[in-house]
This record gives structure tokens, C-alpha cells and sequence, in this order.
């Protein structure tokens, strides 16, 4: 029988025998057909060796294999050596491909399928380190291969640092002296270990394993959050189980041994566990399989106070649930007879208060908020502060206002802790209806609409209430400052998110009587809830800002009085009534009869003016001629000795900067009629627009 097939192997057949009758016959050239062979009726003339497929190295044909349960510090016998189709049990790649086939701690060229440790690092490579995990074949998609492919590299990585951390050094003491007074050679006393030698072990540095892990971390945090949690857990069980044999030992640096830097890393894995388990929303039989996961690793004594780090509740959990709605605003509940509340660490609330607010859930943030209990107490009440701020988000502006006074154990209201940038805020929303469009108070560059403002007479009632729980506001003149600009503007933001500033007209001299005569003492105003009845009447009068203008000045009045000789600027004041030159009148004129006090405020004003003009001509050059004439009026005919000194400031840095102001020779024919028949008895006041003038002609010869 002959093969017709130019590369197949010939198989002779031979009827004639019972058992073998299938013959293989090997390469002619290292098996010449014999000359019997030449009677036969079959003659074969050509034959060729049978090709060598690929194979794991277990079932190698060339190279005898060593099989044992588990060894994976060095190779077996010659399991090392290959032919060239030998293929690696684990990493089903040729051997020449394969990077662990040698390498100590894992040594590839042992593993057989006989074994169940092998067995298992090859459902490992399968699956990528993830089949600890349990998981069903549906929950493993594209992020969750990948977390497992990149752990199972890690796993593999570690294994190697931790076993030359493990390897160290060996070194061989002295023999003891027998303790049994036998005079025995060492090593014969059956009795007495001291006869046997001291091994000493100098084990190397864990530096190089914490270095290991910290960058598989980094690592981690950079991928999608499928994947990093994945491999999180599967770093925190490979370090879990890392030993210190020396415990005893000083070594240097925090992750120079398991005990020191154990902890650490775990911290650092622990804390990203939480944010993610918070932050997305994981299927439940997923997310039970990685808490599950977490509650199986062994972790060590010295870690034990990471068992219940992911032992928090999760967002569909009853009691939760229930806060969120609002359906219990105690955040306390009883469940088969045992009382239960929210507790929750740093780490946890964090991560739900970022994922509310990136959902924009402000109403639910503020319930849990509310409810919510922390071992941080100054770290929880920091957040509790920001409660107004939230429900302003929420376009509950007066629920706002009323918690700015909501106290809480031990801290007191947040109205007592507000900064002058953030009164600045809360006033803005109030008035405007409008909140910054971030996350802070202090990020307030975009504004965007999301109720009504507050009614001015409950605003008004409130900032007052807010300004005399609040010493450092109350006696700070820019929160004044905020408060006219307020009430001296249009209840809508420009552009660039600042209050627009109104032209107020004045009112007539019998309504401000009457607004006067109905507001009683501000800090009455502040406390007594009665305040409210007549509060309305004066704004259900008309004119309801001019109004609320002229409550303002009066409160302005009493701080200028109380605070005078601390009071360390009035320019602010000054400016922040714009175009309302009627409203610093009223401000002004009762001062005139506290000599002591109007003294104190004018040297301030002069020494402000002679630091600040350029604040001063800015203000001048945004209102015009008619605002500078009246202003300068206001001073100049004053029948006080010291007022019209301002007067005369305001006219020198107008003659300084001449040049910049066109419209001066309007401010000084305005001037030249209307204090004409002051001029003679004014202080200083025919002299001060004497050199208005004398300038202006000057400015005039030159050009």
C-alpha cells in the first residue's frame, strides 16, 4: 500500500496479523527498507516523520516533565526545558513568549492540569484575577476584563517583590553552651535546643512592595470606575496577607515593613472603596459581590480597624431612603425592636454629598444633612453651614434665611461664622432670587434665576437679625456697605453678576417722617417678631425701596454712633449710596449735632480721601457732572465747620486729575451759581472753587 498524499505519513496494514496490524513505518533515511522487504507485495518507496504539534509542556514528547502539587519557588528537574512547540499551562502562549516561565516565586514551567493550585492560576489567567469574584458571565464586560487583567498582572508582579522581600539573608550565629551541663558535642542534646545553631534572618526592605502597590493604585485611579474598584479590592487581599517577620525590628521609613505600610496602603484603598461604592450606581448583586468580597479577606490585627469600612448603607437602603423623601426627618427609626439612625463616616458623607450635588438634589442634601451623624463633629457642622447656601439652590430663600439661625449643639447658629463675602452672597440671593451657578459661596462668577426674592420687609427684618448676631459684620462698615448697595439697586444682576445700581427718587419729607416715625430701634427690629406688623404698613405705602433706603440709613446711624472710634473707614459708606445723594443727606445731618462723633468720621473721610482717590474719581467719573455738582453741594453749604473740608478734598483731586475729567468745567460753572451766596460764609468754600477755577483756565491757556 503506497500514500499518495505528498505529505502524510504511510500507514501499512498487514491482514495476516490477528493484533498488530497497523505498522508506522519512520524517514527512510533513518529507517532503510530492508531487502526482504523488496518480496513483499506492498513496497514503500517514500515515508516521512510525523510532525511534533503544539502541546502544553506537561504533555511534551521530547522533554520528560517532573509533576508535583504546588512549586513555584524554582524549576522542577529539566520542566525548564523546551522543544519548539511547548506552549505555557497559564499563560497559553509559547514558552519562549511566556515572561514568568522561570522566574522564582512563580514558575510557569511547572504548572499541569493535575493539579489544583495550577488549576486555579489558570482560571485566573482566564479570567484576569477576577475568579475570586464569583461572578456570572453577564456582569463581566468590557471595564470589569479589563480591572481583571491589569490586577492579574499586579498579582503576579507583588509576588515577585514580596518573595525577595521574603528571601532576605541567612546568617549562621555561634552555638549556645548546653543549659542541661551535659559534656556533649553541639547538636547531640536530645533535651537542650541550645545545642542546635542560631539562624539569624536579615530579611530586605518592604520599601519595594509599598512602592509597588502605591503605583497599581495611581494607576487604578485613572480607570474607569468598573475597573479600579476591581482592582482595589484585589490589591487590599494581596497585601492582606503579607507577613512581617520581623515585627521587632526598627527599620526605617513608614513603608519599610508589612506592619508600617500596610495600614497606610489599606487607608488609601479603603477610602477609594467608598467613594466609588458611593459615587456610582453598581448593579445590587454586583455591588453585594464586592462588599461580600471585602468582608472575606483576612485581614491582619493591625488592620482590624478596616473590617467595617465598607459596611456603610447603601443608597436603596429603607432608613436612607425614607431621609431623602422627607419622610422621616429624624433620621432615626426602629426595625425589629432595634433602633437604628445614620451614622456614617468622613469618607462616606463626602462622596454623598458630591454625587448630590453633581445631581443637583439640593432639597434631599439638605434633609440628610440634617439628620446625618459623624464622629467629626467641628467637620459635620462645617458642612451644616452650608445648609442655607443649599436650599438657596433649591430656590427656598426664606427656608434659607430662617436656617442661617438654626443652632446646633455645641456650635451655635451659622449666621454667628459667616464672612463678609459670604453676608455679601447671601444678600445677593436674597434680594435677586438668583444663586452662583457652582458649588461655593465664594464661586459666585455665573448666576442663573431659580425662585423669588424675598419680600423687603422680611428681608430687611432678617439682615438686621443676621447683622446683630454677627459682631464682626456689625461692625465692619462694608456690610453696611453691601446693605445700602442693596436697597440702592435694581432687584436684578447685570451681566458680569453684580447688583445694577438704581436712581432712587427722593421722597417727599413726609413720608421719610412717617417711615421714621413707624420703624422703631434696629435691634428691636432684629429681635421682635412684632416689628413684622409694622414693617408691612410702611412698605404697603408705596414706594417700597425708598423705604427700605431710609430703615437702612437710620440703622447705619446707630453703628456710626456706637462705633465711631474704632470705625476704620466711611468711604465705603460714602460710595455705596451711588446717585442717592438724598440718602447720604439723611445719613449725614443727624451727626451734625455729635460734634465728638461727626469730628472722628470727617478726619477718617479726609484721611481716606487722600489715600484712595483713585476710588473716588472713579465713583465721579461713573455718575457725571451732575452727581460731582450735587455731591460737592452737599459738603460745601453745609453749615458745620468741618463738612465742607470734604468738599474741598473732592475738588483737589478733581484739579490733580484734570485731564481725565471733561466734564470739570461743567462741575465748576455749577458751582460758581449755586454757592455763590455761600461763598462769603462757607469755610474755605470761595477758595475751594476759586482754585476750580483758576485751574481750569489754566488747563485752557496751555491748550
Amino acid at each position: 500500500m503506497e500514500s499518495t498524499e505528498e505529505e502524510g505519513s504511510v500507514i501499512l496494514i498487514d491482514e495476516s496479523e490477528s493484533e498488530n496490524s497497523v505498522l508506522l513505518v519512520e524517514d527512510s533515511e533513518e529507517f532503510p527498507l530492508q531487502e526482504e522487504n523488496t518480496d513483499e507485495e506492498v513496497i514503500v518507496t517514500f515515508c516521512k516523520r510525523a510532525k511534533v504539534m503544539p502541546h502544553a509542556r506537561y504533555d511534551c514528547p521530547t522533554y520528560p516533565f517532573e509533576r508535583v502539587e504546588c512549586e513555584k519557588s524554582f524549576p522542577l528537574g529539566r520542566n525548564v526545558e523546551t522543544c519548539s512547540q511547548c506552549h505555557c499551562y497559564i499563560c497559553d502562549k509559547l514558552t519562549a513568549e511566556c515572561k514568568n516561565w522561570a522566574t522564582p516565586s512563580l514558575c510557569h514551567c511547572n504548572a499541569h492540569n493535575k493539579s489544583k493550585y495550577w488549576k486555579d492560576q489558570w482560571n485566573s489567567a482566564l479570567t484576569g484575577g477576577l475568579s475570586a469574584f464569583n461572578l456570572e458571565l453577564p456582569e463581566i464586560d468590557a471595564d470589569v476584563r479589563c480591572g481583571g487583567m491589569l490586577l492579574q498582572k499586579f498579582m503576579g508582579d507583588v509576588s515577585v517583590e514580596y518573595n525577595k522581600y521574603l528571601s532576605g539573608e541567612s546568617i549562621s550565629s555561634d552555638f549556645h553552651e548546653c543549659l542541661c551541663y551535659q559534656n556533649l558535642a553541639p547538636g547531640q542534646c536530645g533535651e537542650c535546643r541550645c545545642h542546635l545553631p542560631c539562624i539569624a534572618h536579615r530579611f530586605s526592605s518592604y520599601t519595594s512592595v509599598s512602592d509597588l502597590v502605591m503605583a497599581f493604585v495611581d494607576q487604578a485611579e485613572k480607570e474607569r470606575p468598573k475597573a479600579e474598584v476591581f482592582m482595589l479590592l484585589g490589591a487590599a487581599r494581596e497585601i492582606a496577607l503579607h507577613k512581617d517577620l520581623t515585627p521587632y525590628s526598627r527599620t526605617s521609613g513608614h513603608l519599610a515593613s508589612p506592619n508600617q505600610a500596610v495600614p497606610c496602603l489599606m487607608s488609601r484603598i479603603t477610602g477609594r472603596l467608598q467613594r466609588l461604592l458611593v459615587l456610582n450606581d453598581f448593579p445590587k448583586a454586583l455591588y453585594d459581590k464586592l462588599t461580600c468580597f471585602y468582608q472575606s479577606i483576612p485581614l491582619p490585627v493591625h488592620c482590624y480597624t478596616f473590617a467595617d469600612s465598607l459596611n456603610f448603607l447603601p443608597w436603596d437602603h429603607g432608613l436612607l431612603t425614607s431621609v431623602l423623601k422627607g419622610q422621616n426627618i429624624t433620621g432615626k427609626r426602629k426595625h425589629k425592636r432595634k433602633k437604628e439612625c445614620i451614622w456614617e463616616i468622613v469618607p462616606v458623607i463626602e462622596a454623598r454629598i458630591e454625587r448630590m450635588e453633581d445631581c443637583r438634589q439640593y432639597k434631599e442634601l439638605v434633609r440628610y444633612l440634617k439628620v446625618v451623624k459623624c464622629s467629626d463633629s467641628k467637620w459635620i457642622q462645617k458642612w451644616r453651614d452650608k445648609l442655607p447656601f443649599y436650599m438657596c439652590k433649591s430656590g427656598d430663600f426664606a427656608g434659607a434665611a430662617y436656617a442661617l439661625f438654626t443652632s446646633y449643639p455645641g456650635n451655635g447658629c451659622t449666621a454667628r461664622r459667616l464672612s463678609l463675602l459670604q453676608f455679601k452672597v447671601y444678600l445677593k440671593m436674597f434680594c435677586t432670587g438668583q444663586t452662583p451657578s457652582g458649588r461655593d459661596l465664594e464661586d459666585s462668577t455665573q448666576w442663573h434665576p431659580v425662585g423669588a426674592p424675598l419680600k423687603l420687609h422680611f428681608l430687611l427684618k432678617q439682615i438686621f437679625r443676621l447683622l446683630y448676631s454677627n459682631t464682626s459684620l456689625y461692625t465692619d462698615p462694608k456690610s453696611w456697605s453691601s446693605v445700602i448697595m442693596a436697597f440702592a439697586s435694581h432687584p436684578a444682576l447685570g451681566a458680569d453678576g453684580r447688583l445694577i445700581a438704581a436712581t432712587l427718587k427722593e421722597p417727599s419729607q413726609e413720608f421719610q417722617e412717617m417711615v421714621l416715625g413707624e420703624s422703631c430701634v434696629m435691634e428691636e427690629l432684629a429681635s421682635n417678631d412684632h416689628a413684622n406688623v409694622a414693617l408691612k404698613k410702611v412698605f404697603g405705602l408705596g414706594s417700597p425701596l425708598e423705604a427700605g433706603l431710609i430703615i437702612v440709613v437710620q440703622g447705619v446711624q446707630e453703628m456710626v454712633l456706637e462705633q465711631y472710634r474704632t470705625l476704620h473707614s466711611f468711604l465705603e459708606i460714602m460710595l455705596a449710596f451711588g446717585n442717592n445723594l438724598w440718602a447720604l443727606k439723611l445719613l449725614l445731618e443727624p451727626l451734625v449735632s455729635h460734634k465728638e462723633v461727626l469730628r472722628s468720621v470727617v478726619s477718617l473721610l479726609l484721611a481716606e480721601l487722600c489715600c484712595q482717590k483713585a476710588e473716588m474719581l472713579g465713583q465721579l467719573q461713573h455718575f457725571g457732572p451732575q452727581y460731582v455738582g450735587e455731591l460737592l453741594c452737599l459738603f460745601l453749604k453745609s453749615r458745620n465747620r468741618y463738612m465742607p473740608l470734604i468738599g474741598t478734598s473732592i475738588i483737589n483731586i478733581i484739579v490733580e486729575n484734570l485731564h481725565v475729567c471733561p466734564w470739570a468745567k461743567q462741575v465748576g460753572k455749577f458751582l460758581q451759581k449755586v454757592m455763590k451766596p455761600f461763598g462769603q460764609e462757607a469755610y474755605d468754600v470761595s477758595s475751594s472753587v476759586a482754585l476750580l477755577q483758576n485751574s481750569l483756565q489754566a488747563e485752557a491757556l496751555e491748550d
